[in-house]
């Protein structure tokens, strides 16, 4: 079973995420939440191809809309009722896919 992770190790853990990554992550409805800026929605949908590959692969799926060239990702694990360390894993893999 996954382990929800607690308020101070999703502190820490979203601290090293920007320190390694971006800033841009943040927390927003008890979920780790990003938005991404594109040239257009062609970009904005090759992103989200890509990181739905991603996805699949870790069996973990963000929640996400796209409007255009911006794309909004929470992510959240459901079965453990919070933000767990595979939310942290797939944003830091995110990360190494945005351009």
């Amino acid at each position: 079973m996954i382990e929800k992770m607690s308020e101070i190790q999703v502190k820490e853990a979203l601290t090293k995420l920007q320190i390694n990554s971006s800033k841009g992550w943040q927390l927003k409805d008890a979920k780790l939440y990003r938005q991404f800026k594109f040239k257009d929605f062609v970009a904005a949908f090759g992103f989200m191809s890509r990181i739905a590959l991603l996805a699949e692969k870790a069996d973990h799926h963000p929640e996400w809309s796209n409007v255009y060239n911006r794309v909004d990702i929470y992510l959240t694990t459901h079965e453990a009722n919070g933000i767990s360390q595979r939310d942290f894993d797939l944003a830091q893999a995110i990360e190494s896919h945005v351009k």
